[in-house]
């Protein structure tokens, strides 16, 4: 069975589909060319995964962290990490923080919150690491991010999450539908595992986990594993 990131390994490279200023230098002279999204991303959980930075320093080089309820005292040592790594992280609704850390910034399925004229100034400026990402559940959370001229979209949930028995989730073909009506590269979300990964959709750029990415030692895995899905509730991501 292919490991998670074998399976990220064999995607696409694509590139960040909104106006934001996520650009690496270039070989020659001081130009500047853009820097492909990451393929594997880990999401961090209040309950499951409270502090990521562990997990985020033994990922694959070039994966993303999301990072989404971490307490404000453990985010800078979490982008050392994160950039030791070659990676990329987006913090969960905190624009002022993120331009602090010069991080990009991951939007819920709901209405922005407070502070984002300030990082979109920095972002059309070309404020290093500026990305902007947003959580979307259906074709109206797909809307909302196209309003909000995101850089790429996590579609959830893909698959069935144990954390969330009998729950509605998208399905292959459906992901895969509204995969195509984005404006942006879509990332993939919700019951993600070494098992499902293989059956991700083409249409996917890349595709995010919480436990499924942590060794199997780890607290955290050990606890929520088998009792846990992949998939934060709709709205929270």
């Amino acid at each position: 069975m292919p490991t998670l990131g074998a399976v990220a390994a064999r995607l696409k490279p694509t590139y960040a589909g909104g106006k934001g200023a996520w650009q690496e230098r270039g070989r020659r002279g001081s130009g500047r060319r853009q820097a492909p999204l990451p393929r594997l991303w880990l999401f961090s959980d209040p309950v499951r995964l409270p502090d990521p930075a562990p997990a985020a320093a033994v990922l694959p080089r070039g994966s993303g962290v999301v990072a989404r309820g971490v307490e404000s005292g453990r985010l800078p040592d979490l982008a050392r990490r994160v950039r030791q790594r070659g990676g990329v992280l987006l913090l969960g609704g905190t624009p002022r923080m993120a331009l602090r850390l010069r991080a990009g910034l991951h939007l819920p399925d709901r209405a922005p919150p407070p502070g984002m004229a300030a990082f979109r100034l920095a972002r059309r400026a070309g404020a290093p690491g500026a990305l902007l990402s947003a959580a979307a559940h259906g074709a109206a959370g797909l809307r909302r991010a196209r309003r909000q001229g995101v850089d790429l979209v996590f579609l959830s949930p893909l698959f069935a999450t144990p954390s969330h028995p009998g729950a509605p989730f998208l399905g292959v073909w459906r992901w895969a539908a509204l995969a195509r009506r984005a404006a942006c590269p879509v990332m993939a979300l919700g019951g993600i595992t070494a098992t499902t990964a293989p059956r991700i959709p083409p249409q996917a750029c890349g595709f995010g986990a919480i436990t499924a990415l942590l060794h199997p030692g780890h607290s955290v895995s050990m606890k929520s594993r088998g009792a846990q899905g992949e998939h934060c509730p709709p709205g929270s991501a």
